[in-house]
């Protein structure tokens, strides 16, 4: 059931773009069906028992364990409910909300990506993917916010960076959790003794947690990002407030709670912050105009309250902690829907703009209403009881009677302010008796947040229907069954005294409002949280700088000097740390290796003493060679191969920047001669310090015997070498894809941005019997139609025997890409010179065939296992697959260099790129 409830939002991720183009803004009543199916697939595997739970696991890589594993308790219910039923409504308001012309694809998108990531979060019962889920949530809001409008792209990003390094936080806590527990399931790893074994392991994990959820859910110093948010459109920001985003920092707090409830710094982090954060968003809150900035400050408000509640950790507030999240989704949606109905039909939400006008919305005033007073905690209300559990909950608090008296009173505090900006908003919204007529809007806009409104109502009468639900999710919360039982009345207790202190303060605050608005209105933080990112925003920016100008000169010393020097320390290290190196195991040298090492040294020394770009190039490559050539006498011919192709494309593309560089080496003067002398004679000694204590000096490895014994047999190739890359070891060779095709698109778009330098004025003006490249090159134009297809021919013979000879999609592609760059260099002109093949389509299509070649592994129970099958007898497996997607993607890379590269002019787009030019010069 937790499988096909992610499956089905899944596939409402995919549909999302295609169903809005069908049916526009309306989109979102189909939409929201998948979320309530969703819903409907989790209670359906919802435990009984109150510490019970279902879990499923889909394996990715069985042998180590390593898969999709799910869990659903009585937290992760609650938290999937909010999910998908608010989201649901949210979808459905959203279709009346947003206009009825313009594109509204990519909010839909990424609204159902929202939930997606949401309930995955949820529902792991794995620590990486519930991080993958949390920063994907990170992501969908930065571009829910952004794409707001232009004044949207400042709040979004530092959204981002407060968010982003909160995922930081939560990062390291995993690594943390991982390497002490020794596994990555959530629920194994609370389970673990490691926590009540104090040192240092539960305090850097409750710190490390802490600070993770703080950023998500705005707590105190970290709450700024929040109402800078409110930017965001109203569906955006009703589902952020009360589903997603910043209930994800309350889940996570819940989750690890059975594991660090009494740990003193979880206990004062989250106690100390939750109360300021209460106080500062309520006392913020009560003095905006805005109403919707009004319930952002109120978010951080009720956050912070929640977060006291689970600091404090006993089973009656983790009981209380739950009903008011329940509680506080209902209202805010609801809440935040309504003043986006008040804003659409009244053109502004400014209170000061609304009491001149006459709005006549009996049904939005309703909402309006009920939503508020279940927010202040007025009686009858679901807000009244989840607020009675939790001033029960800080007066029984376990510690000193000065720290409960203390949370109490800054509860009560928090909580009479809460009451005021209730009313503040509904007074605000609908004291106007003069001026313009704004009349109620149409049923299908109101009826959502109606919906949520009076659910609080019905489940403040008859709280005993949450008994169920509430008491399996603190149970899960506390790790102890918590027997929560839900009333509306509770006699006459502490509690109840409290809240009518709150309800009559709060009146107090309402009937003074004036003079409330007078005191508070100067009333302003000495330090301003948004001033406080940005500036460390700027900082990083300049750090940034300070370290990329390092490497961005054009002085290959420059480039070459940090990972030179790296390697002399490493070496220095080595030499002084290592012990006895074992014995050499004869003499591995032959009379042949002296020749190439002689050979080797005089194309360094040529290297060194070239004066001319050209001439660098050419005895570059004599070293190049002579390596390709030593790898042939070591038997590794696929890797000599490979250095062969290698050398030869890059020597093609060097050509054709040839013309752009300056044709002489500057001459350095002899203080920066002598540095750079001395990192590269002490680079060449640490290599050959290296070589030497690594060669001849080890039995071969476990691994290579298993490879060489066992690797035939497990796979059907007979070359090792292939069988390695896309077999055993196909994720890093599909990783290693992955960055070879953004390489490729990086490229396409760094040219496209930035064109490329001026062709030197010299070779612009010469004309020599050479420059006529049409009639010089005949001869080769007519060798090259014959060769080519010989070529690809050979490639494509090598591609698919590569799996039991030397070859394979990455030595095939090579040689095919020296066949096209033979067909570029053989043209007479630029416009002829370009293989119209689409090469970003061929990136993007091996990228895509290795990927879903790895999908296929599924039919033999893991994500790239090999699937084997024949076809009229002859033997293949889907590792052939694999290397056709790593053959059209290496292509694709050679042709982007071979038709981007080497032309007069600046910048081309990757749509021109596909066009003939009309420049007829020489390539």
């Amino acid at each position: 059931m937790l499988i096909l409830a992610l499956a089905t939002l899944a596939l409402t991720c995919i549909i999302a773009a295609p169903t809005t183009r069908l049916l526009g803004r309306n989109a979102g009543w189909v939409l929201a069906l998948p979320l309530l199916g969703g819903a409907a697939l989790v209670l359906m595997a919802a435990p009984a028992a109150p510490l019970g739970f279902t879990d499923e696991f889909v394996p990715w890589m069985p042998t180590i364990d390593v898969g999709l594993a799910l869990r659903l308790d009585g937290l992760s219910l609650v938290f999937s409910l909010i999910v998908l039923v608010i989201g649901a409504g949210v979808l459905g308001y959203a279709t009346r909300y947003l206009g009825r012309d313009g594109r509204h694809g990519s909010f839909y998108v990424l609204m159902t990506t929202f939930a997606a990531a949401m309930l995955l979060l949820v529902l792991t019962d794995d620590l990486v993917v519930l991080f993958v889920a949390w920063e994907a949530t990170t992501l969908c809001s930065f571009f829910l916010i952004a794409r707001s409008g232009a004044h949207a792209r400042e709040p979004a990003i530092r959204t981002l960076l407060v968010t982003a390094a909160g995922g930081l936080s939560l990062l390291a806590a995993v690594v943390v959790i991982i390497v002490g527990t020794g596994t990555t399931r959530i629920s194994e790893a609370l389970a673990h003794s490691v926590w009540h074994e104090g040192g240092a392991f539960p305090v850097a994990v409750a710190a490390l947690l802490a600070g993770a959820a703080f950023t998500k859910s705005a707590q105190f110093p970290f709450q700024s990002w929040l109402p800078d948010s409110m930017v965001a459109i109203t569906p955006v920001s009703a589902y952020l407030h009360a589903a997603a985003m910043v209930k994800a920092g309350i889940y996570l707090l819940l989750r690890f709670s059975p594991a660090l409830a009494g740990e003193p710094l979880w206990m004062i982090l989250l106690i100390t912050s939750g109360l300021i954060t209460a106080i500062l968003g309520a006392a913020a809150a009560i003095r905006r105009h805005d109403l919707k900035e009004l319930l952002a400050y109120s978010t951080m408000s009720q956050l912070g309250l929640l977060v006291t509640m689970i600091g404090v950790g006993t089973p009656a507030a983790l009981t209380a902690a739950v009903a008011h999240t329940i509680a506080h989704a209902l209202f805010k949606s609801a809440l935040f829907m309504v003043v986006g109905v008040i804003d659409h039909q009244a053109g502004t939400r400014d209170i000061r703009m609304l009491a001149q006008r006459r709005l006549r919305m009996p049904a939005t005033a309703t909402t309006l209403a009920l939503a508020a007073a279940s927010m202040a905690g007025v009686p009858l209300l679901l807000g009244f009881v989840s607020k009675e559990l939790m001033l029960t909950a800080f007066l029984e608090f376990p510690g000193p009677v000065v720290a409960a008296v203390a949370i109490t009173v800054g509860a009560v505090i928090t909580s009479a302010l809460t009451f005021a900006y209730s009313a503040r908003m509904l007074i605000g919204a609908f004291r106007g008796r003069a001026g313009e007529l704004v009349r109620e809007a149409p049923a299908a806009f109101w009826i959502v947040p109606a919906a949520a409104a009076s659910a609080g109502l019905a489940l403040g009468l008859l709280p005993f229907l949450l008994d169920g639900l509430v008491d399996t999710a603190a149970s899960a919360a506390s790790g102890a069954e918590a027997h929560a039982h839900l009333e509306l009345w509770h006699g006459l207790t502490p509690a109840l005294l409290a809240s009518g202190l709150i309800i009559g303060a709060g009146l107090t605050l309402v009937l003074c409002r004036r003079q409330v608005d007078r005191f508070a209105a100067p009333l302003e933080l000495p330090v301003s949280g948004l001033a406080v990112v940005d500036a460390f925003r700027s900082g990083t920016i300049r750090f940034g700088s300070f370290v990329g100008s390092w490497a961005g000169s054009r002085s290959p010393q420059l480039h070459l000097a940090i990972p030179a020097v790296c390697l002399i320390l490493i070496a220095l290290a080595g030499a002084f740390t290592v012990g006895d190196l074992p014995v050499m195991v004869g003499d591995p040298t032959e009379p042949f290796d002296w020749a190439l090492i002689v050979l080797v040294l005089a194309g360094v020394v040529a290297a060194v003493r070239a004066r001319t770009r050209i001439s660098a190039i050419v005895v570059t490559g004599v070293v190049g060679f002579s390596m390709t050539v030593w790898y042939f006498v070591l038997g590794a011919a696929d890797v000599a191969i490979t250095q062969l192709l290698v050398e030869i494309l890059t020597v093609c593309v060097m050509v054709l920047l040839l013309r752009r560089l300056p044709a002489k080496f500057s001459t350095a003067p002899w203080r920066r001669r002598i540095p750079t002398g001395a990192i590269a004679i002490g680079t060449g000694l640490a290599a050959g310090l290296g070589v030497w204590a690594l060669t001849g000096r080890r039995e071969m490895s476990d691994a290579a015997a298993f490879y060489l014994s066992s690797g035939e047999e497990l796979t059907g190739g007979s070359n090792i070498v292939n069988t390695i890359l896309v077999d055993f070891r196909a994720l890093d060779t599909l990783g290693e894809l992955t960055v070879l095709g953004v390489a490729g698109i990086a490229v396409a778009a760094l040219l496209n941005a930035r064109g490329l330098a001026p062709i030197r004025p010299e070779d612009l003006r010469s004309e020599t019997p050479l420059s006529d490249a049409r009639t010089n090159g005949v001869f080769v134009r007519q060798i090259t139609r014959l060769l080519t297809p010989v070529i690809i021919l050979i490639s494509l013979v090598l591609l698919f025997r590569g799996h039991y000879e030397p070859g394979g999609g990455f030595i095939a592609a090579l040689i095919g890409g020296a066949g096209f760059a033979l067909l570029y260099l053989a043209a007479p002109s630029d416009s002829e010179a370009r293989v119209k093949l689409p090469y970003l389509l061929l990136i993007g299509s091996g990228i895509a065939v290795g990927t879903g070649t790895g999908l296929l592994g599924y039919l033999e129970g893991s994500y790239l296992t090999p699937v084997h099958f024949d076809v009229f007898g002859v033997h293949f497996t889907t590792a052939i697959i694999f290397d056709i997607g790593v053959y059209l993607a290496v292509i694709g890379i050679v042709l982007t260099s071979l038709n981007l590269l080497g032309r007069p002019y600046a910048a081309i787009s990757a749509r021109t790129a596909q066009r003939p030019v009309t420049d007829r010069s020489n390539p």
